[in-house]
């Protein structure tokens, strides 16, 4: 039986997580009750967390602005190719580092918590990308962070709590390192693969400082970068073939803003469910030492 006390405690826990949800959650349903509001009740404040003169105009609008599409596109292609990028680098490199018999790997986690700690200053990482002939190219926001510090020491971690045995069996049979990683190491580490797979495309799909540093060809900016232009001017207009549209751009911006947030937010909001039930095995693997 639980004290009144513990009660207590676990009760104020409950209270306290439900407010603090509620706190998250409230102001991304005040931004999709302005997505499907009027302008009129978007500009005037009446909308609160339901849609006010109940619209679907302006998800129309950003369905037929091609700008949004393309940006949306940068996006997942940066989210995609980036993830499977980080997930393989730091595999790769956390596999061997975490086996006892390879040698120097000692200096190898040396060098990677030295870059945890003292990042590299902007203008070389700018005359790198220059000089690598990465500007204004996807890849100038996916290379310079393949591999992340702290992922790589929770990955290390849990490949060190798989049996050696396992490991020491395959290559009795004959399998090379490679093929021990792919075909024993990696499917039995699918909780931590799923863990940072979700902190790496959660980063990549945020990515916003790397696209304003390294990108300035409109038609690679991805949706962050686009959502930050259409924040900073209230000129939104698109192709001059959709009237209808261009004049909306001019009469609800704001209520445009709002459903791209929704149309960029989604995604990433989708895809947890899927991966959640390996997210916090994960991590607690990862992170407790046997």
């Amino acid at each position: 039986m639980m004290s009144k006390s513990y009660q207590l405690f676990n009760a104020f826990n409950i209270l306290f997580m439900c407010l603090l949800g509620l706190a998250m959650f409230l102001p991304f349903l005040n931004v999709i009750a302005q997505s499907f509001s009027s302008s009129e009740a978007v500009t005037s404040g009446k909308v609160t967390f339901w849609p006010v003169d109940a619209t679907t105009i302006n998800y129309r609008y950003v369905f037929s602005d091609t700008s949004i599409w393309r940006a949306f596109a940068v996006s997942v292609f940066i989210t995609v190719a980036g993830t499977l990028i980080n997930l393989v680098a730091t595999a790769t490199l956390a596999y061997p580092v975490s086996r006892e018999e390879y040698v120097g790997r000692k200096l190898i986690m040396l060098m990677v918590l030295i870059t945890m700690i003292f990042s590299a200053p902007l203008i070389p990482n700018f005359l790198l990308m220059k000089n690598l002939h990465l500007m204004n190219t996807p890849w100038a926001m996916i290379l310079p962070g393949a591999i992340s510090a702290f992922n790589f020491f929770v990955m290390h971690s849990f490949f060190k709590q798989l049996p050696a045995e396992v490991i020491d069996s395959a290559r009795i049979d004959g399998c090379g390192e490679v093929r021990i990683l792919m075909k024993m190491v990696v499917p039995l580490s699918k909780p931590v693969m799923a863990s940072l797979g979700i902190f790496y495309a959660v980063g990549h799909w945020n990515a916003y400082m790397n696209a304003l540093y390294y990108i300035d060809q409109p038609k690679w900016w991805p949706l962050q970068v686009l959502l930050k232009k259409m924040f900073e001017t209230d000129d939104l207009s698109i192709d001059p073939g959709a009237s209808q549209f261009s004049e909306l751009a001019f009469t609800s911006p704001e209520g445009i803003k709002m459903a791209t947030i929704v149309i960029a937010t989604l995604p990433i909001i989708l895809l947890y469910p899927f991966l959640q039930k390996h997210f916090v095995k994960g991590l607690t693997l990862g992170a407790v030492k046997s």
